[in-house]
């Protein structure tokens, strides 16, 4: 047989299929890895999403508290206890709970859970609920109760209103607050931060510690730290 005309030998299809497997499981094990990386950026994204929802809208209520309008609290007739202490958290077993009297920015939120009336000079009132009119020279402030639970893995919000507590976001592995206390009652100036300062009429900003696990464990627990400011308690 003329040599030009022979085929491969069994020893050179072997080598050949040898490389070409290694050449398939090179590409295969680049898409998978490529495919995994994929995912754990989308579950990481997913966690920044409920992160930055429900800590955008605690923010938010934070710096709202004791803002009952143009008026201080000594000044609002028919004031409702609550108005005495706007801020305060409890804890009891694993379940820890932050309650803020705050001022409602939203609007089509339901009813508050009470309405200030004030004309801004000298006189202001509070009613439960919404008021029955609100007279010529006069401005409205809508103030609502929330308070922020977190319990089995879970962190909810609920008002008097609404006693049963809505889901803000699941896969909660921890919840940690601390509170940044003033020296005295004059200062706005923080000078440590305490898990349970005893006076809360010091308090001037809440830092919150917030992880959450990825219920698929395709990414390790993401942590997020901010600090919310009370603003009416800042000049």
């Amino acid at each position: 047989m003329n040599r030009a005309d022979r085929g491969f030998s069994l020893v050179e299809m072997l080598l050949a299929l040898a490389v070409g497997l290694l050449l398939t499981l090179g590409v295969s094990h680049v898409a998978i890895s490529a495919r995994a990386s994929q995912a754990s950026q989308q579950a990481a994204m997913l966690l920044q999403d409920d992160a930055r929802f429900v800590l955008s809208k605690m923010i938010q209520d934070i710096r709202q508290v004791g803002m009952f309008g143009c008026q201080s609290r000594a000044f609002i007739a028919d004031a409702p206890l609550a108005f005495d202490r706007p801020i305060s958290w409890a804890v009891t077993g694993s379940s820890r709970s932050l309650t803020l009297v705050t001022a409602d920015v939203g609007e089509g939120n339901g009813l508050p859970d009470w309405t200030v009336l004030s004309d801004c000079s000298g006189h202001a009132q509070a009613f439960a609920g919404a008021p029955p009119s609100v007279a010529p020279g006069q401005i409205r402030f809508a103030i609502r109760q929330l308070t922020y639970t977190f319990e089995s893995g879970q962190l909810k919000v609920s008002t008097p209103a609404a006693p049963a507590k809505t889901v803000l976001v699941d896969s909660v592995q921890a919840f940690d607050l601390s509170f940044g206390v003033a020296a005295q009652s004059e200062s706005q100036h923080v000078l440590r931060y305490e898990k349970s300062p005893a006076d809360e009429s010091l308090i001037r900003s809440v830092r919150i510690r917030l992880t959450l696990q990825d219920p698929t464990g395709r990414v390790k627990d993401q942590t997020y730290n901010v600090v919310a400011a009370l603003r009416n308690r800042l000049g």
